[in-house]
């Protein structure tokens, strides 16, 4: 019994993490995609903060590969509970693959040799940067991990009228790449940093899943049946 709810906690927690991988990924949609400029491609160290008002707050890092829209985040998963439990071998890392010219998004689990693919929700992503207006308003000089940085106000609206309002840091040693971005929306204070940046057009293999991996329809079908495989296999004999 005590192993079937470690290993029904076990997929709980690797299924909440999909979920927090997908959230970030969220948080990078067609809207911020146009804060970037004529950086059109980079990879990059990224870590992510979100507050929130009822206290769910959220910090994430892992490593952000971007190509004219499409995205790859990959983030370690390892939880201190996980560790303490010995689950870590299995939920230490996930990929979240964005791609808006086939409106899918994967959410790829190394641990498992396996991935989940589900339609991508942004109604922005695939939209060409000629349906967005932007509108930016220079705060000064400022500096953000090392960088000097134009400091800007920058609004976005879409085609459809909505507006999302951004502060970023945009270095002037890095083509004003914004190493550095705030948001506040619906309650919800977001950071965002950028770290180890490289510009260079990262390898299109990139953007999609293994090919020996195993497909599921979705996050819930993978980790149910990891979940039956757990509860069927034998537990080790230790000496």
């Amino acid at each position: 019994m005590k192993i079937r709810r470690l290993v029904l906690l076990g997929c709980a927690m690797i299924l909440s993490q999909a979920v927090r991988a997908q959230v970030a990924t969220a948080m990078f949609d067609g809207s911020m995609s146009q804060l970037f400029g004529s950086n059109a491609t980079f990879s990059a160290d990224m870590e992510i903060r979100v507050a929130a008002p009822n206290n769910q707050n959220l910090s994430m890092s892992g490593k952000i590969v971007f190509d004219s829209g499409k995205n790859r985040l990959e983030r370690a998963l390892i939880d201190a509970e996980a560790q303490a439990r010995h689950l870590d071998a299995t939920a230490n890392k996930t990929i979240t693959i964005s791609r808006p010219d086939t409106k899918t998004i994967y959410l790829v689990y190394p641990g498992l040799s396996a991935y989940a693919a589900a339609p991508l929700q942004d109604p922005n992503a695939a939209k060409p940067a000629s349906s967005f207006k932007i509108e930016t308003t220079e705060l000064g000089q400022d500096m953000a991990d090392g960088h000097e940085c134009l400091k800007k106000k920058v609004v976005v609206t879409d085609d459809q009228g909505k507006a999302h309002e951004f502060t970023t840091w945009n270095a002037t040693d890095l083509n004003k790449f914004p190493v550095k971005i705030e948001m506040n929306e619906q309650g919800r204070a977001m950071t965002m940093t950028f770290k180890n940046i490289s510009t260079s057009k990262p390898d299109a293999a990139l953007f999609l899943p293994p090919a020996d991996y195993k497909k599921y329809d979705s996050p819930q079908a993978l980790m149910q049946q990891e979940m039956m495989r757990r509860m069927n296999t034998p537990p080790a004999n230790h000496p």
